[in-house]
C-alpha cells in the first residue's frame, strides 16, 4: 500500500511515517519502481508499535534504543524489558502527579463555600491593600528633584 493508505489504516499522517522513516523508528520502506513507498504489514505494526510507545511518552531517544535492540541479532530482553519498566516508571509518576492535581480540585469543589470563598477574598483584600500601597507612593513625574535642572 501507499503512504496515504497507510496513513489511513493507521491514524499516521504521512509526514509521522516519512519522521518515523528518516529516524529510523521504523525499517526502512521499500519503494515501487516509480519510487513511491510500497508499505506492507511489517511496516504497519511498526507504525503501530511506535506511536503506542509514544503516546505512552516514550522519548524517540529511548524507542530507538529499544528497537535497535529489538533488531539485533543477540538477545536483548533483558535491556528491552529494562526501558519498558522505566518507561512504566515515568508513566506512573505522571499518573500519580495528575491524580493529585485532581484530588486537590476535588477538594476544592466539594470544599468551595467554606474554603475557596474565605480564601478569595482574602486574595481580594490583599490586592486592595497593594493598590492602596501604590497609590500612595509618589510617581517619578511628582519628584520635584527630577525638575532641577
Amino acid at each position: 500500500m501507499n503512504i496515504k493508505e497507510a496513513s489511513e489504516k493507521t491514524g499516521v499522517s504521512s509526514a509521522a511515517i516519512r519522521y518515523y522513516e528518516k529516524e529510523s523508528l521504523i525499517p526502512p520502506i521499500d519503494r515501487t519502481a516509480v519510487g513511491n513507498r510500497d508499505i506492507d504489514d511489517r511496516i504497519i505494526r511498526r507504525i503501530r508499535f511506535v506511536t503506542q510507545m509514544r503516546s505512552a511518552g516514550m522519548s524517540i531517544e529511548s524507542l530507538r534504543r529499544y528497537i535497535a535492540l529489538f533488531d539485533a541479532q543477540e538477545d536483548n530482553t533483558k535491556e528491552q524489558k529494562s526501558l519498558l519498566k522505566e518507561q512504566l516508571g515515568v508513566m506512573e509518576e505522571k499518573r500519580d502527579d495528575l491524580q493529585a492535581a485532581i484530588d486537590h480540585l476535588n477538594y476544592k469543589l466539594n470544599h468551595f463555600y467554606d474554603h475557596m470563598e474565605a480564601t478569595e477574598e482574602e486574595l481580594r483584600e490583599l490586592e486592595r491593600q497593594h493598590a492602596d500601597k501604590v497609590a500612595q507612593e509618589p510617581t517619578e513625574d511628582s519628584d520635584e528633584s527630577n525638575n532641577a535642572y
